[in-house]
This record gives C-alpha cells, sequence and structure tokens, in this order.
C-alpha cells in the first residue's frame, strides 16, 4: 500500500486489528488462522511439488508433473461436463484486433488491464476474457431459432495485466484458464438454462467436496442500459430459477452489470472460508455491439442474449482452493499419484514392479520404490506427500499375490489381494472419495 495509492510515494505500513465478544470465539479464530497457514496452497505447492511462481514471469504458474496431472483430472472432468449437458466444446485464439476490442467496450474502459502488442501497424491485445471470440464463432452462417439454445464451452487462456502487489500463488494470477461457457438464447429460455446450471453446479461442487453454497443475486444497477420491463424479466428468471432449485439467496440491490443482474455461487470451505466462483450473467449488450443474429420464426433477424456462466472459474484459483481445503491431501480421484508400491528387500522387486504395472493398466496414477531403504522410511516419505494408498510387498504377499495396503492417515487396512485391492481404489474414485 501506498500514500494516496501511488506507488510513487512514500510505501505505508498496513496494521490490523480485530475484536471478539468472547474469549472462545477469539480462541477459535486464532485456531482458524492456524489452521489456514498449515493449508497455504503456496507451502503445500512446494512441499508436495506441484508448482512454482518464478519471478521472470510474474502472475502465472509453472505446473510440475504432479500439479499438472491435478489440472489435467479437473479440466477432463469439467469437459465431461461439457459432453454431458448440452455444450459444445470451442477454442478460440490468444490475441485479438484492437477493433474488436473497441467494439465490445474493453479498450476504451479496461485497456490498462490488458496486455498490448503492435504488429505490422495493428494493435492488438490478449484476450482478458473469451465472451467475444464465442460470439464471432456463434455469427458464422445463419442461425435459427430451433438451434437455440446454443451452448459453447471453452477452457481458455486469458490474461489480465493484474498489480503485482495484488498477486497471491495461484489464487490471483495474470494467466489463468477458464471453464468459460457460453449460451446463446432467447429471453424466454433464461428461467430454464439458468435452473439447469444452478443444477449442473451444485453437482459439479458436490463431486469437488463443497456442499455449502451462498446464492447472490445482483440486480440492476442505477447506471444502466435496457428497459425496466426486461430487467424485471431477466431479474425474475434467476430469482425463480433458485427457487426451482431449491437455494436460499440474497439479494445484491445494484451491484449487478450495467447491461444485465447476474447469480455469484460462493461456496465455503472446511475453515468457513468464502470464496465466490461459479456465476450466470445475462447479458444482451455483447451481442448486439458484436452483430450476432439469429431468424426467429416468422423470419425475422433478432439478437440473442447470451449467458455468460463459469462453474469453477479460473482453474488455478480452483485448484488452489482445493489444495487448502484438502491440506495437500486430495481425493483419490484427483491425486498426482494414487498410489506407491514399495518392497522390503530386493526379494521382492520384480513383483513390486509387476503390481505397479498391473494397476497401470488399469488406468491408475501408480509409483514404484523400489530404494534400497528402510520401509518405515519408505512409508514417512510417501505419507508426507500425501498419496491416497500404500502398498507394501513382502515374501508373503509376494507369494500370495496380495498387497499390504496403508491408506492416507496411517489407516492399516491389512493384507488383501490384489484384485479386492483394485476393486477398492476403483470403488473409491468412482465415488470420488
Amino acid at each position: 500500500a501506498y500514500w494516496r495509492g501511488d506507488h510513487r510515494n512514500e510505501m505505508l505500513q498496513r496494521i490490523y486489528g480485530t475484536a471478539w465478544a468472547t474469549k472462545e470465539d477469539l480462541t477459535q479464530y486464532l485456531h482458524m488462522l492456524e489452521e489456514a497457514e498449515k493449508r497455504d496452497h503456496r507451502k503445500l505447492g512446494r512441499e508436495l511439488d506441484l508448482f512454482h511462481i518464478d519471478e521472470h514471469s510474474p502472475g502465472t504458474v509453472f505446473w510440475h508433473p504432479k500439479g499438472w496431472s491435478v489440472w489435467q483430472e479437473v479440466e477432463q472432468y469439467m469437459r465431461r461436463v461439457y459432453r454431458d449437458n448440452g455444450y459444445k466444446e470451442v477454442k478460440g485464439p490468444q490475441i485479438l484486433d484492437q477493433s474488436l476490442w473497441e467494439k465490445t467496450g474493453h479498450w476504451g474502459k479496461y485497456r490498462d488491464n490488458m496486455f498490448t502488442t503492435e504488429s505490422e501497424k495493428r494493435d492488438y491485445a490478449l484476450k482478458p476474457m473469451n465472451c467475444p471470440g464465442h460470439i464471432l464463432i456463434f455469427k458464422q452462417g445463419i442461425k435459427s431459432y430451433r438451434e437455440l439454445p446454443l451452448r459453447f464451452g471453452e477452457f481458455g487462456q486469458c490474461h489480465r495485466n493484474e498489480p503485482t502487489g495484488g498477486l497471491h500463488g495461484i489464487m490471483r494470477v495474470r494467466g489463468f484458464t477458464q471453464d468459460d461457457g457460453h449460451i446463446f438464447c432467447t429471453e424466454d429460455q433464461i428461467l430454464q438454462e439458468c435452473a439447469d446450471f444452478t443444477a449442473l453446479l451444485q453437482r459439479v461442487y458436490k463431486d469437488f467436496g463443497f456442499t455449502d453454497i451462498i446464492y447472490k443475486v445482483a440486480t440492476r444497477p442505477e447506471a444502466r442500459i435496457g428497459s425496466d420491463e426486461a430487467w424485471d424479466k431477466a431479474e425474475n428468471a434467476l430469482m425463480e430459477s433458485l427457487r426451482r432449485s431449491g437455494c436460499q439467496f440474497e439479494i445484491a440491490a445494484g451491484e449487478g452489470a450495467f447491461y444485465g443482474p447476474k447469480v455469484e455461487y460462493t461456496l465455503k470451505d472446511a475453515l468457513g472460508r468464502q470464496w465466490q466462483c461459479g456465476t450466470i450473467q445475462v447479458d444482451p449488450n455483447m451481442p448486439e455491439r458484436l452483430g450476432a443474429e439469429y431468424v426467429d420464426e416468422t423470419g425475422e433477424r433478432r439478437t440473442p442474449l447470451m449467458l455468460h456462466r463459469a462453474i469453477v472459474g479460473s482453474l488455478e484459483r480452483f485448484i488452489g482452493i482445493l489444495i487448502e481445503q484438502h491440506a495437500g491431501a486430495l481425493p483419490a480421484w484427483l491425486a498426482p499419484v494414487q498410489a506407491v508400491v514399495m518392497n522390503i528387500t530386493d526379494d521382492q522387486a520384480a513383483y513390486a514392479q509387476e503390481v505397479a504395472k498391473t494397476l497401470q493398466k488399469q488406468g491408475l496414477r501408480v509409483e514404484c520404490d523400489l530404494r534400497n531403504e528402510k520401509i518405515t522410511r519408505k512409508i514417512r516419505e510417501h505419507s508426507m506427500q500425501k498419496v491416497p494408498f500404500l502398498l507394501v510387498v513382502g515374501d508373503k504377499e509376494k507369494a500370495n499375490g496380495a498387497v499390504a495396503v496403508r491408506a492416507r492417515g496411517n489407516q492399516d487396512l491389512g493384507v488383501m489381494p490384489l484384485a479386492d485391492f483394485q476393486s477398492k481404489i476403483a470403488n473409491d474414485i468412482a465415488n470420488r472419495v
């Protein structure tokens, strides 16, 4: 922080204080701070070898093999969500001409937050969002009302020129990827699309371990475009869609965008902290600015509404939330290494490799530790890496085609046939536990 917000002035020392009604409340708060420090995704990212941030590219993430494995699991899960819920996945370019950003209004109002460049006397910008590209895709060819709602989804990499002082691990970055979707629809389709989206979001959050969700409807600001009738219809559709999903919600009066209302979905983590991730936003403005049209049932050309929607938002930020939610001990389906096979002596090395290959053929992420170390040291080291399952093989296990299984948290599950362990881990992954 700087005096009067100007970085050319002297840096200030910010002092925070808190007050509590009871000693118990204070104790609980201090415990939360202590636990939050243990769960800090930056600390765990180093300890678990997931990622790092480098001074050569501030605000962007260098994903290590284990971290990239987590990323891919989240992305592939969301890709299945697209596929199973009527979305067509698309991919737009990273860099777009100044003229497009002028049409959307971003060049005039948002340029300081964009990374710009020039080539052959033309100005360009790295995209800070994906929506203009989706409209350009929508505009290719004549669209009929029969094709609506048309749902596009993209894992679109965006860049925003955030101040370096505001960057925070992988939670607040300059380069990020969103599970970005845009639904082109009519006014009468808003309610059903929003209700379906809320139900989908709830299922996704549950799979990731979040069931405590706060719903907020941001309504019309004083400075806005569009008729009161259109605002009434859009706001009522959003509220009714939440009621249909059995959701209690707050009203954030005046906090909508100048062009339309939105629903914000905020999840609570294991420490009770709130993270706003999901959103669905009604937008009649950008499709009109960029000339998107469809032909209605009478043969007239009309401008579709566009619903901006995201479930996890920035994948980087969401993975950071997951790391802190689980204190690095990600559930088996997300864990970068799902099991480690360890031999006690060299006599079981070949069998340990055979077990590992069998599990890998099952599609599991498995490592084999054949080091000439004491088994207690191997167990301790892999336990610190928060691996869900450790499989120890000695002469007895080798002779019986079995494994001695230790689950995370120092749980001794005993000796079992390899086939039984395969069934157990497959069941855990299928149920996302």
